[in-house]
Order: C-alpha cells, then sequence, then structure tokens
C-alpha cells in the first residue's frame, strides 16, 4: 500500500484565523481531515504532521524514509530560506511534491523563490486547502507510474524551474495560477472531472 508523509511547515497551525484573505478560512484540523477522506478514497495511507521549528520538519523528513513512499510538503516560509530542509529531500530520495496555499509567484518578490522546487517532482499553488489534495493526487499518480519517469528526485540543477525539463528526463508537473499577463491564460487542474480554479491571493 502506498504511504504518503504530509508536512506542514511554520504558522499553518494558525490556518483559519492567520490573515484569511491570503490564506483562506479553512483550519489546519479540517485540511487534515480532507486529506485523510481522500487518502481512504484512493485506498492509500497517509500521516500528517506539523511544526513551526525547521529542524524538527528536518528530522521528520530523515526519519521517513524507508516508512513512506512519498512526500507531500507545505514548508511555508522555509521555502524561501531553507537550504536545510532542501539537503533532507535530497538525502532521503523520495519522491516530493511542494504545494502552498497561496500562489507564491503572485507576492511579495522575496517569497517568488523557493529552495524546494527543483528538488520536487512537482509543484501545487493557489488553491487553497485544494492544493493539498491536488499534490497528494499528483504523488499518487506518480508513485503509480503516471509520471515522465520510473526514477525518484531529479538529480540538484541549477535555480528553482518548475516547469522546465531536468537533466534526467523528469519532467516536473506545476499546478497553479498563472500571473504573467503576457501569457494571458491560467494554469489549472482537473481533477475527477472537476475544475478547480485558483483562489485569490
Amino acid at each position: 500500500m502506498i504511504r504518503i508523509l504530509v508536512l506542514h511547515g511554520p504558522n499553518l497551525n494558525l490556518l483559519g484565523t492567520r490573515e484569511p484573505e491570503k490564506y483562506g478560512k479553512t483550519r489546519l484540523d479540517e485540511i487534515d481531515r480532507q486529506i485523510s477522506a481522500l487518502a481512504q478514497e484512493e485506498g492509500i495511507l497517509v500521516e500528517t504532521f506539523q511544526s513551526n521549528s525547521e529542524g524538527t520538519l528536518v528530522d521528520r523528513i530523515q526519519r521517513a524514509l524507508g516508512k513512506f513512499d512519498a512526500l507531500v510538503i507545505n514548508p511555508a516560509a522555509y521555502t524561501h530560506t531553507s537550504i536545510a530542509i532542501r539537503d533532507a529531500i535530497l538525502s532521503v530520495q523520495i519522491p516530493t511534491v511542494e504545494v502552498h496555499l497561496s500562489n507564491i509567484y503572485g507576492r511579495e518578490s522575496f517569497r517568488k523563490n523557493s529552495l524546494i522546487a527543483d528538488v520536487a517532482i512537482g509543484q501545487v499553488i493557489g488553491f487553497g486547502a485544494k492544493s493539498y489534495l491536488l499534490g497528494l493526487l499528483g504523488a499518487v499518480g506518480y508513485l503509480k507510474g503516471e509520471g515522465a519517469s520510473d526514477k525518484g528526485i531529479p538529480a540538484e540543477s541549477e535555480g528553482s524551474k518548475p516547469l522546465s525539463q531536468s537533466e534526467s528526463g523528469k519532467k516536473p508537473f506545476r499546478v497553479g495560477k498563472e500571473t504573467d499577463n503576457k501569457r494571458g491564460r491560467s494554469l489549472q487542474k482537473v481533477s475527477r472531472g472537476k475544475m478547480l480554479k485558483g483562489e485569490n491571493e
């Protein structure tokens, strides 16, 4: 049976009350319930864990080796600063999906750089609590052989380029709301026959 660890980073324990205009009104315990319900529907095992501590998250990633088949992680603020979390993901070589409630590429300049994106197999952004569900489905599909490669995490590459072809031959997926007006379109995800639209920042 597929086993997936879902990690929530710092301040996500305050969801529902923390800047609801950016992060929505859904509380973390409700997100965990939605994740558990989807896991049951998909016939997989899922464990969720939240910490405000970088070291605790690194420890949890390391302990996942040999116990979980994939990671789904919202690193929150550590997305932009934590080389330690990035290195932990590279070290365990567990396929990892990066998720974010908001569209980090449509926010402040310092939030637009992810240290995790190019070591993840995919990235889901801007769909609020649904980002976790889409990320979980993406991880399940990848493990069932629906990804572009049968390998684990792509080799470390230059920069964070979630839409580019990696040197390993794997094409990472990215689901999110595109804000570049020059492209004039939105990236969206179809799941179970329903179109899920990105939420406002």
